[in-house]
């Protein structure tokens, strides 16, 4: 039972986990191609 519960919970916080890193990655991919752009203007 406690192992069923356990479970469960840590499918949740795997894919919290993932929803939450996600926009993360997107605003730090975004900031290195503006960083690469203003290097190649300069």
């Amino acid at each position: 039972m406690f192992r069923a519960i356990a479970d469960v919970l840590r499918a949740i916080g795997g894919a919290l986990a993932t929803v939450v890193s996600l926009p993360f990655r997107a605003v730090a991919r975004l900031f290195g191609e503006v960083s690469d752009t203003v290097r190649g203007r300069h």
